[in-house]
C-alpha cells in the first residue's frame, strides 16, 4: 500500500505520519503527500502553462532545443531521452529548468547550473520560476521529515542543499502512439537518479510503480496532492535506509502532463555511505547518469 501523508503533520513530528513515511522509504518506495504550501490552484496553473507550451508547433519549440545548447536546459523533443538502454528512446517531450548561480561562482560552469532557456512569453517564466522556488522549500521540509523518520537529526541534510542541483521538469506524454511496440514507453522502467522527487500531475493515470515482489501498482494524484519517491543517490547516501524503486509510464488513451522536481544536493557533496573511505560527489554521479540518458550527451564512439 502506498501511504498518503500530511505535510504539516510531518513537519510537526507526528509519530504516526513519520512511521508511515519510514514505511514508504524502506518498503514500496513511493508515497503521496498533501497539505503542502503549494495549492491545487498553483499546480493547475503550472500544468496549464506547460500544456500551452507543448501544444505549440515544433518549429516554435525548436529554438529552445537542449540538443542545441548541449546542456539539460530547455526543451527536449520526443526521442531525446533514453532511460533504459534495452528500450527505445522515450516518446515524451519535456522542458527543464534548474538552479542559477551568480557569474563567477566556483560551480557555475557545471552542467547542472547551466543558464536556463526561456520562451519569449514572460508569463511562462514567471509562473514556472515562482513554482520552482516554492517547490524547493517544500522539498527541504520533506527531507527534514525523511531524516527524522530514519533516525537522524532533522537538519541532517540541510547544509548539502545550499545550492541544490534542483531540476524542475514539465513532461508531456501524448496518447500512446499507434506505432508503439513492446519497447516503446512514455518513459521506460527506471529508478530516479538523485535524492527526492516531488511529482505534481494533472490527475491522469499512467504512472506505474514496480512491486518489490514483481508486478506493477498504478499510481495517480490530483493537483494539490504530490507523489514523492526516493532516488538512487539517497539510497546509497543513507547506506540503504531509503530505497529507490523502479517505475514507468507506458502511456494510455489520453495525453498526460506531469511536473517532477528532482531535488538533489550541491554538486560537490560527498554522498558516499558514512564510515568508509570512498568519496562519491553528487555531481559526478548525476553526470554519469545524465550522459547515459540524454541522447545528445551520449558518447557515440
Amino acid at each position: 500500500m502506498i501511504p498518503r501523508l500530511d505535510a504539516k503533520k510531518l513537519a510537526e513530528g507526528d509519530a504516526q505520519s513519520l512511521a508511515a513515511l519510514l514505511e514508504a522509504a524502506v518498503g514500496v518506495g513511493f508515497a503521496t503527500v498533501h497539505n503542502t504550501d503549494l495549492s491545487a490552484a498553483r499546480v493547475e496553473e503550472v500544468i496549464e502553462t506547460y500544456r500551452a507550451f507543448f501544444r505549440q508547433p515544433e518549429t516554435a519549440k525548436r529554438a529552445l532545443d537542449m540538443a542545441r545548447t548541449g546542456s539539460n536546459r530547455g526543451w527536449g523533443a520526443a526521442g531525446s531521452e533514453q532511460v533504459d538502454p534495452d528500450a527505445n528512446p522515450d516518446y515524451k517531450q519535456f522542458f527543464d529548468i534548474g538552479y542559477q548561480l551568480p557569474e563567477g561562482h566556483a560551480l557555475a560552469t557545471k552542467i547542472f547550473y547551466a543558464p536556463n532557456q526561456w520562451p519569449d512569453d514572460p508569463a511562462f517564466r514567471r509562473v514556472i520560476s515562482d513554482y520552482y522556488a516554492d517547490a524547493i522549500t517544500v522539498c527541504k521540509g520533506l527531507l527534514r521529515a525523511i531524516a527524522t523518520a530514519i533516525g537522524a537529526d532533522a537538519a541532517h541534510f540541510d547544509k548539502a542543499f545550499d545550492t541544490p542541483m534542483a531540476l524542475l521538469r514539465g513532461n508531456y506524454y501524448p496518447a500512446r502512439p499507434d506505432w508503439a511496440g513492446a519497447k516503446d514507453f512514455g518513459i521506460a522502467t527506471h529508478t530516479d537518479y538523485g535524492c527526492l522527487t516531488l511529482l505534481a500531475t494533472d490527475g491522469s493515470p499512467g504512472l506505474e510503480v514496480r512491486k518489490r515482489g514483481g508486478g506493477w501498482i498504478p499510481l495517480s494524484a490530483p493537483p494539490g496532492d504530490f507523489i514523492i519517491n526516493f532516488g538512487e543517490m539517497l539510497e546509497f547516501w543513507t547506506d540503504g535506509a531509503v530505497k529507490a524503486t523502479p517505475h514507468r509510464v507506458v502511456g494510455g488513451m489520453a495525453e498526460r502532463i506531469s511536473v517532477p522536481m528532482f531535488f538533489n544536493p550541491t554538486y560537490d557533496t560527498n554522498v558516499a555511505p558514512k564510515g568508509g573511505d570512498e568519496e562519491m560527489l553528487a555531481g559526478d554521479h548525476l553526470s554519469a547518469r545524465f550522459r547515459a540518458t540524454y541522447v545528445h550527451l551520449q558518447d557515440k564512439t
